[in-house]
């Protein structure tokens, strides 16, 4: 399906918050430092857009937090409080795009786009990548709707969920290892593969004074319980176990893990395998004792998303036990009946 806009002048804010996209040489490496409106002037704008830019903050995205990325899902709700916005583009750093545009996802009910984009090259380089994908993504956030929120790199269309960064440096750096692309754009034209297949879109957390801690956890093959319990012991609310294959460990791990869940831990079991689902295959510690033990099977989703997705279940207002554990199995499920996700929040 191709979108094609009409005359009618489109206004889309641009939210910037750093990365690549805005960084300069500092002379021992590149540090996000350029401003907002810095970052639009490299990029010619699509015809009949009209481009506002907020700075919202300016790191390295490597230096994310979930303090900083409530922040700028508030910024886009207000932004989109404004009837006369059309939408959104984010530009944000490589590193944790996927999981900022994921954890916007699950908490984005408006039809108006919020499309991400950055750079695998620096600011003001002969060569540098940012201004065609922020022109891109200046046409899609001013074409589609529906769509939540979207991914734009290198003339590709990619839903938030399950796509994440699967080449350091390269200029096409994200695909969705386990699902297919929404679309890409070429000849002046947005073309729209698929509809993304999401949960029913959270409420917007509250203030608060603390986040919650949740940590990530890999296995190996010396891996024992010592990380697991040290996250515990740390505070941690949730633990996304990160297995072997399928989604395996060991005996050991598969006690610690109960004895977590047992605590009021929440534990997501994901897996560090590039692509596939999580499976309740093996036991001997396997994902089947796993299961058992009361951790939450992330399905497709990677370490990364996992965790944003237990988090998102933690920052929800619901009470504690089975509605919690079903609003995160919502979450991790993603392709399910939009009441479902509802039904589990209240």
């Amino acid at each position: 399906m191709k979108w094609t806009r009409d005359a009618r002048p489109r206004r889309i804010v641009v939210i910037s918050t750093g990365g690549t996209i805005a960084s300069r040489w500092t002379g021992a490496g590149y540090a996000a430092d350029a401003s907002g409106d810095d970052v639009v002037a490299t990029a010619a704008v699509p015809d009949a857009v009209d481009v506002e830019v907020l700075d919202l903050f300016n790191v390295n995205s490597s230096r994310m937090t979930t303090e900083r990325q409530l922040i700028l899902l508030r910024a886009v709700h207000e932004t989109l409080a404004d009837p006369g916005v059309d939408g959104i583009v984010v530009t944000h750093g490589t590193d944790t795009l996927e999981e900022s545009a994921f954890f916007l996802d699950l908490h984005h009910s408006d039809p108006r786009p919020v499309v991400f984009t950055g750079a695998q090259r620096p600011f003001g380089t002969g060569d540098g990548d940012g201004p065609g994908n922020l022109y891109d993504a200046l046409q899609v956030a001013a074409t589609v709707r529906g769509l939540g929120v979207l991914v734009v790199f290198d003339g590709l269309v990619h839903a938030a969920r399950g796509t994440v960064k699967t080449k350091t440096l390269a200029s096409d750096p994200f695909a969705d290892p386990s699902g297919e692309r929404v679309g890409r754009l070429g000849f002046g034209q947005v073309d729209i593969e698929r509809e993304p297949v999401r949960p029913a879109p959270l409420p917007v957390p509250g203030a608060l004074d603390t986040p919650p801690r949740v940590d990530i956890v890999m296995h190996h093959s010396d891996g024992d319980p010592l990380l697991l319990n040290a996250a515990v012991a740390a505070g941690a609310r949730g633990i996304v176990l990160v297995g072997t294959g399928a989604g395996n460990a060991t005996p050991e791990i598969a006690a610690a893990v109960g004895d977590a869940v047992s605590q009021g831990v929440l534990v997501v079991l994901s897996t560090r395998v590039a692509s596939g689902p999580v499976a309740e295959v093996y036991t001997g510690g396997g994902a089947v004792d796993l299961a058992a033990a009361g951790a939450v099977l992330a399905g497709t989703l990677r370490p990364g998303q996992a965790r944003i997705a237990l988090l998102a279940a933690l920052l929800a207002d619901v009470g504690p036990g089975e509605r919690r554990v079903a609003l995160l199995r919502s979450l991790l499920d993603g392709p399910v009946r939009a009441e479902s996700s509802l039904a589990a929040a209240h």
